[in-house]
C-alpha cells in the first residue's frame, strides 16, 4: 500500500489549505491516481487497523441496491449513519439540543440506531428518516428511476463485447443529486478487459476523497468489486486504477495522517471467496461469512470524526 501512503504523504506536505462544505477545511491537491495490483495480494491498508467487514457488507449493500441503512445496521455496519442521522436533526429543528458531534449527538445518535434496529424495514420512521435517496446503488441498478441497471449491463458487455471502450457504470446523475442526502463521491467505474491474458482491470473515478478516513475503504470495495465481476465473468482480476480528483485530508486528521505515516506498511492480505458465485443475482446475497481474509497483519486502529 506504498502507492496510498505517498499520496497521503504529498497531500500532507504540498496539499492547499481550503475551506470545504463541512467547515472543517482541508489541505487538498486536484488530480491524483494510484495503481493497486490485485494479482497476488488485496490492497487492504495494514498501517492502522481497516474493517473489512464494514467495506464487504456495505458493497454487497450497494450491488442489491438498497438505499435505506437498515440492512447495514442490523449487521452492525455503521459508515452511514452520521448522514441520516444528522438529517433527522436538521428536519425537526433539534440543531440547537443537539450540537453536531457534542456528547448529546452522539448519545441520541446511538439511541437512534438502536430504534432503527427494533423497528421493521418498512415502518415509516425507518422509511423517512433512513433513506438515503437515489444514491450510488439506486443509480448502478435503476438510473434515473427509469430501470436501467447499468451494473448488469456492464456484466453483459464484459462477456458479450469485452474490447468495447464504454464499459461504464455511473453513478453521477445530475437530475437527481438534489434527492441525495449525500451526492455520490466514488461518480463511476470502468472496466476494461484484455482478453489475450484473460484479465480484468477495473478504474474508478473519485470526484471527493477524504483520504485518511474513507479512501482506504475506497480502495478496498472496488478491488473486491472487481474480484466478484472477475469471478462471475471468468476472468482473472488484475490492476485497480483509482483516480482522484479533489484528494483531501481534514483539517481535524492531521495529527492522525502523522501518526499513520510513521508507521511502515506490513505485507499485505489476500482476500477468498469461498462461495460459488456465477451470475449478478448471487453477488446479492453474499454475506460476509462467505469470504475469508488471509494473512491480514495490521497496525493498531486510529480513529478519527466524519465530516458530515
Amino acid at each position: 500500500m506504498k502507492q496510498y501512503l505517498e499520496l497521503l504523504k504529498d497531500i500532507r506536505d504540498n496539499g492547499i489549505w481550503k475551506d470545504d462544505r463541512t467547515g472543517t477545511w482541508v489541505r487538498g491537491l486536484f488530480g491524483m491516481q494510484a495503481k493497486y495490483d490485485l494479482k497476488n495480494w488485496f490492497p487492504l491498508v495494514t498501517t492502522k487497523k481497516t474493517f473489512l467487514r464494514w467495506i464487504v457488507v456495505e458493497l454487497i449493500w450497494l450491488i442489491r441496491w438498497e438505499t435505506n441503512i437498515k440492512y447495514l445496521v442490523d449487521r452492525d455496519v455503521h459508515i452511514w449513519d452520521e448522514w441520516p442521522f444528522q438529517n433527522y436533526i436538521d428536519s425537526n429543528w433539534l440543531s440547537e439540543s443537539f450540537p453536531k458531534y457534542s456528547d448529546v449527538w452522539f448519545e441520541e445518535k446511538t439511541n437512534f440506531i438502536e430504534k432503527i434496529k427494533s423497528l421493521p424495514a418498512d415502518d415509516q420512521f425507518v422509511v423517512e428518516y433512513w433513506d438515503l435517496g437515489p444514491v450510488y446503488w439506486h443509480q448502478w441498478r435503476n438510473f434515473n428511476s427509469e430501470w436501467v441497471d447499468q451494473l448488469k449491463n456492464a456484466i453483459e458487455q464484459i462477456k458479450k463485447n469485452p474490447t468495447n471502450r464504454r464499459i461504464i457504470v455511473s453513478a453521477w446523475n445530475p437530475a437527481q443529486i438534489d434527492k441525495m442526502l449525500l451526492p455520490p463521491c466514488h461518480a463511476f467505474f470502468q472496466f476494461n478487459v484484455d482478453t489475450t491474458n484473460k484479465e480484468l482491470n477495473l478504474q474508478l473515478y473519485q470526484r471527493s476523497a477524504d483520504m485518511f478516513l474513507w479512501v482506504p475503504f475506497n480502495i478496498a470495495s472496488y478491488a473486491t468489486l472487481l474480484l466478484l465481476i472477475a469471478k462471475i465473468t471468468w476472468y482473472k482480476a488484475w490492476t485497480f486504477t483509482h483516480t482522484l480528483w479533489d484528494a483531501h485530508i481534514y483539517n481535524n486528521h492531521i495529527d492522525q495522517v502523522n501518526l499513520q505515516l510513521s508507521r511502515d506498511p506490513l505485507p499485505l492480505p489476500e482476500l477468498k471467496i469461498l462461495k460459488d458465485i456465477k451470475t449478478l443475482e448471487d453477488l446479492e446475497w453474499l454475506e460476509w461469512n462467505d469470504f475469508e481474509l488471509v494473512n491480514y497483519k495490521n497496525h493498531e486502529r486510529i480513529t478519527a470524526p466524519v465530516a458530515v
